[in-house]
């Protein structure tokens, strides 16, 4: 990664802390009685700093820091939040309902592939249905249209599921595109076989899904092999200031 993304991408770890800092101590609404007489200032102040840094660490500077890694890894284009419209037969947006409403009603669970591959050989109606698809991040590269559904570590069952449908919709639509379902880290360590979250297990194959991206995998997919652990590396150099200042605040 050359060093004017680098440099990007540290201040975006950097202005993420320093906001969370002024909110937290500019926070009007932080009156708790019970929580007051029952647990000590400290652990109120720093469960409410943790919860205002996960929430906008997890919004807006992950998508923009995945913007920001896909431009360094040779991306001619990438949006946030981008809206695709796309033209698909009725027969086949059928099939996918169908095949979210199984998933539902746990009727079944096929891998991504085989999904993928038994809607392509619904015959065609000939009536098409136009529909609108906003990614968490888009981006072209080599002439390849890249989408990203970006979410929390431990998304529920519903963000899911209209994550994979996004990425049926887009995989049909548009045939030789990549889609992805992309958690910025694994809560339960670093292999993608350690993940234990249920809910959204049981809409994707998080085992063996190639579309589903977990930690490491999902920043060396879009930035190239390396990428997580020089993501870690910005963040360790930018923590050494951060660090401090947190603990100037108690």
């Amino acid at each position: 990664m050359n060093q004017r993304y680098h440099n990007l991408i540290a201040q975006e770890f950097q202005n993420c802390v320093d906001n969370t800092i002024r909110r937290i101590t500019n926070r009007d609404d932080d009156y708790r009685p019970f929580h007051a007489v029952l647990l000590s200032e400290d652990v109120l102040f720093w469960s409410a700093f943790e919860r205002s840094f996960s929430t906008s660490f997890g919004q807006r500077v992950i998508e923009e820091v995945a913007k920001l890694v896909v431009l360094s890894n040779g991306a001619d284009s990438a949006e946030r939040q981008h809206i695709t419209n796309i033209r698909i037969d009725q027969a086949y947006e059928d099939a996918i309902h169908r095949h979210m409403q199984d998933l539902r009603m746990h009727r079944g669970h096929s891998s991504w592939n085989q999904t993928l591959n038994h809607i392509l050989a619904t015959p065609r109606s000939g009536q098409i249905e136009e529909l609108r698809v906003i990614s968490d991040l888009w981006w072209r590269k080599d002439g390849v249209d890249n989408f990203i559904s970006l979410k929390t570590v431990k998304p529920n069952i519903d963000q899911t599921a209209v994550a994979k449908e996004d990425c049926l919709h887009l995989s049909v639509a548009i045939p030789n595109c990549h889609t992805y379902f992309g958690l910025p880290y694994n809560p339960f360590g670093e292999r993608r076989e350690d993940y234990a979250f249920n809910p959204p297990m049981g809409i994707f194959d998080f085992k063996r899904d190639s579309v589903v991206l977990i930690g490491s995998e999902m920043w060396d997919t879009l930035g190239g092999e390396g990428c997580y652990n020089e993501l870690l590396q910005i963040a360790s150099e930018v923590g050494a200031n951060t660090r401090r200042k947190i603990n100037e605040l108690r």
